[in-house]
């Protein structure tokens, strides 16, 4: 069993890796919940054989899933992308700090393609009980990290019209409106907004984004 989140449980412990292939469940059942009306669904084990593909996921430091919730193969390395040294360094370490009894419990994911020196933005999702907590602002600003150690120019990704918030967030982070897309969405045929960011390397862009990310750790911790 997993602890139930208070509402007032505000300062969570945690940071962001990699995905792996023993994710891919959990990640599914992310997806599945944040996107329940889109078809077919992904797959992300398909995904993570892909090379224009990089995944990352969200784990809460707090909790374990533990052998009994886990099937045989999801026990193995744990690709490990510390947030403080995301921040710091970026550097991307492989740990395998996590005993064989247990399985950081995974919260969110993110992902994107990486074409030429586009990022494409593909998948941003949060388990609905960790949402309003920070958490997807701490991936969409772990992919703009990870873009730019890639060696991304500019990012984008399609938002429905609809989407208020997640346009205003992705706005914060230096994302423009540059276009639409009519009847994009195959549930209910619903516009998406085209939206890019500048340079991603340069030096205003990456000032402005470590102003983000010290914001965000004042507020929601590391």
């Amino acid at each position: 069993m997993f602890k139930t989140l208070s509402k007032e449980d505000k300062a969570l412990s945690y940071h962001i890796r990699l995905m792996s292939e023993e994710d891919t469940p959990h990640v599914t059942e992310i997806d599945h919940e944040a996107f329940p009306t889109l078809w077919p669904p992904a797959n992300f084990k398909r995904e993570l054989q892909n090379s224009f593909a990089h995944y990352i996921v969200a784990c809460n430091g707090e909790e374990t899933v533990k052998e009994s919730n886990m099937t045989s193969h999801q026990h193995g390395s744990v690709f490990r992308l510390s947030w403080l040294w995301q921040l710091f360094n970026r550097d991307y370490s492989r740990s395998n700090e996590l005993s064989p009894s247990s399985k950081q419990f995974i919260v969110g994911f993110a992902g994107f393609w990486m074409m030429a020196d586009e990022a494409h933005i593909t998948n941003i999702a949060v388990r609905e009980l960790y949402r309003r907590q920070g958490t997807g602002e701490l991936l969409l600003i772990s992919t703009l990290d990870l873009a730019t150690e890639l060696k991304a120019r500019i990012m984008t990704l399609e938002v429905r019209a609809s989407n208020a918030t997640a346009q205003n967030l992705y706005q914060k982070y230096g994302f423009n409106h540059v276009g639409v897309r009519t009847g994009y969405y195959i549930d209910d045929k619903e516009d998406a907004i085209i939206m890019t960011t500048e340079n991603i390397s340069s030096a205003a862009f990456q000032a402005h984004l470590n102003q983000l990310k010290q914001a965000h750790t004042s507020k929601w911790g590391k």
